[in-house]
């Protein structure tokens, strides 16, 4: 047997082990979750992944537009218990109504999103959505899940250490106004949830996140918008917005 093929049991165990010693428990999903990276170890690419997309031309990072998703994102910030930090904001040129927020701080909207929403609680409920993610360490947790795929291919092949590939996937995905990992239909439910309890404690009214999703159902006909790309069904966000709604009282 070649030295390789023995070692990969070896790295195998390893990366079992890994996994399992890097469960965590996250309070706000209420749920365990591999992370063999986290939010702060992903800050330095998405850092590096916002100079660059803000160096682009027409992204605006002062000016009203950006000062109303300030005025809206800062409060559901703070809602999520992220206030700790200094946020930026930009508003980016692009037709397709899309959000991001950032691990390392940081939240942009395009002009389409702006152009759609009829007011800043349906603002409030993508950016709630995004902060979501961030809370819901759905980045950090893709991002571990990819990780533990390439020590795997890494110990098929004899070779380890192939952590910072994935996160540098993350890093270079971010610059491309948000479109960072494909998270899966759990992943953005449990967005859903988080984001209307922050526009509850931010003062926004809840049920326009039913609203939003209905336009963007409705922009759907004509254009399928990169915000709502890879995610659940509309029928089965809007019902499940709608009777976790219900089940907190709000309107």
């Amino acid at each position: 047997m070649s030295r390789s093929r023995r070692l990969v049991p070896a790295f195998a165990a390893l990366v079992a082990a890994s996994a399992l010693g890097a469960c965590a428990y996250n309070e706000a999903l209420g749920r365990n979750q591999l992370l063999l990276v986290d939010n702060a170890a992903l800050s330095q690419q998405s850092n590096a992944a916002w100079r660059e997309a803000v160096s682009k031309p027409g992204v605006l990072t002062s000016g009203a537009q950006v000062e109303r998703v300030r005025r809206v994102g800062g409060p559901l910030v703070q809602a999520a218990g992220l206030g700790g930090r200094s946020w930026e904001y930009a508003v980016f040129p692009e037709e397709s109504p899309n959000a991001f927020t950032l691990p390392s701080g940081q939240i942009g909207v395009t002009t389409g999103l702006l152009n759609l929403v009829r007011n800043d609680d349906q603002l409030a409920s993508v950016i709630g959505h995004e902060i979501g993610h961030i809370v819901g360490g759905h980045a950090a947790e893709r991002a571990s899940n990819q990780a533990l795929t390439s020590v795997g291919l890494a110990a098929a092949q004899g070779v380890a250490g192939r952590y910072g590939d994935a996160v540098g996937a993350y890093g270079g995905l971010a610059a491309q106004y948000g479109v960072l990992l494909p998270y899966s239909r759990r992943d953005e439910l449990e967005a859903d949830r988080l984001g209307v309890d922050y526009m509850a404690a931010a003062g926004f009214k809840p049920s326009e996140a039913v609203a939003l999703w209905r336009l963007m159902a409705a922009q759907r006909q004509t254009a399928t918008p990169q915000f709502a790309s890879t995610h659940p069904s509309d029928d089965t966000r809007i019902q499940a917005l709608q009777q976790y709604i219900a089940s907190r009282g709000w309107n």
